[in-house]
């Protein structure tokens, strides 16, 4: 699988991850968690936020069915597309290529980082 825009690519064979509560087992966010690659999963992995929203760019037909409770709560994700998930909800099957967000990309988090402010104007000095 390969993770934008780092372009980051990595693999692993199925059922050799150690889980360790990253959302669903060899979800898109359990896969990052393993490989060191930061995505932001706010309530855990538990599909109760959408910090860990993505998009999928190529292979949707190798992620997991959509479930009701990942598409309720997806449709409060900011940059919601046709093709995005939560990455803690889709279980990887085969080869895909997701990007984050870039509003959702060096967030601050309990894992620290910078937070990205995009196109955001500072505010003038006092």
């Amino acid at each position: 699988m390969t993770f934008l825009p780092e372009g980051r690519v990595l693999e692993f064979e199925s059922g050799q991850l150690p889980h360790a509560d990253h959302g669903k087992p060899e979800s898109l966010l359990d896969i990052a968690m393993n490989f060191g690659l930061h995505l932001e999963h706010a309530c855990g992995g538990v599909c109760a936020c959408t910090t860990c929203h993505i998009i999928v760019k190529q292979g949707d037909n190798n992620l997991s069915p959509m479930d009701d409770d990942e598409g309720d709560r997806l449709e409060m994700a900011p940059g919601l597309t046709l093709h995005s998930r939560l990455g803690c909800q889709c279980v990887v099957t085969g080869d895909v290529v997701v990007e984050i967000p870039n509003w959702n990309r060096n967030y601050v988090s309990e894992g620290g980082g910078s937070m990205n402010l995009g196109d955001a104007i500072p505010l003038p000095k006092k």
